[in-house]
């Protein structure tokens, strides 16, 4: 990502309708598993750091970003992150009950997207879940995509096929941002017309916040009763790692791995 998408993402991480309301979504999914567990959980590609505070409310938390420029604002923020990439995470086998994933392995930086799903998988105990979201449909690529690095964007077939490819069970899919995709499909369709170039990164007026943050509310709230939505902006995913689980394995101190290399062989 370059880095001034980091300082926008740190400023709208918290409260800004699409990132609070994907927030939502994929938590709608994922806290019927989590309910009454206490979990160490790993935020692959944590960016800068917000999930990982809406996730310590389920245990123990820690990120991880290849980028330097996501660490500062992690540090920033007040949240454990370590340098390293999710094609090599620096974690024995079965070291958490958690490993979420928002909005990374779609990423340029992410050459493999199977080798990262498959450490996701490998560093997961058994029972353990992955939450996985991605930017769906190629149809709504535009100059948002150009400016955070977009590879490539997927069906929700595609994603859970990509999960399974690495032995995991997917509980529960769906699209998200759905509710909004004709408006969403409108304006990247103008910017590809008008050759538009930038950011979608960033606060609308008030009333549009509002409405939008509303609308993201009512999806989550439709995905927590269990409905799946057809299509959308986004697919989620929830998959299980099979197995009966295990104890817990023995634990780099402080959850503070030490990784070795430089970011180029990390990738």
């Amino acid at each position: 990502m370059k880095p001034v998408e980091y300082r926008r993402m740190f400023e709208a991480e918290e409260r800004q309708w699409w990132y609070a309301g994907q927030r939502a979504v994929a938590l709608a999914l994922f806290e019927p598993w989590a309910r009454e567990r206490r979990l160490r959980l790993l935020d692959a590609g944590c960016g800068t750091g917000y999930n990982l505070l809406a996730l310590a409310r389920f245990g123990t938390t820690l990120g991880i970003d290849l980028s330097q420029d996501a660490l500062r604002f992690c540090r920033e923020r007040g949240v454990r992150a370590v340098r390293g990439s999710v094609l090599r995470l620096p974690f024995p086998e079965a070291a958490f009950d958690a490993v979420t994933s928002f909005d990374v392995i779609y990423h340029d930086w992410v050459a493999d997207e199977r080798a990262a799903v498959a450490e996701m998988a490998r560093v997961l105990k058994p029972g353990g879940a992955l939450l996985v979201r991605v930017p769906a449909l190629e149809l709504l690529r535009g100059a948002h995509d150009a400016e955070v690095l977009t590879r490539r964007r997927y069906t929700r077939r595609e994603l859970v096929a990509l999960l399974a490819g690495s032995g995991l069970v997917v509980e529960r899919s769906t699209y998200c941002n759905s509710l909004l995709f004709p408006v969403l499909l409108a304006r990247r369709t103008l910017d590809r017309l008008l050759s538009r170039h930038g950011s979608d990164v960033g606060f609308l007026p008030p009333a549009l916040e509002s409405l939008f943050g509303t609308l993201m509310r009512i999806e989550a709230f439709c995905v927590r009763h269990g409905l799946r939505f057809p299509v959308g902006a986004s697919a989620v995913a929830l998959a299980l790692k099979t197995g009966a689980a295990a104890p817990h394995p023995p634990y780099p101190p402080s959850l503070r791995p030490k990784v070795t290399g430089s970011a180029s062989a990390l990738r």
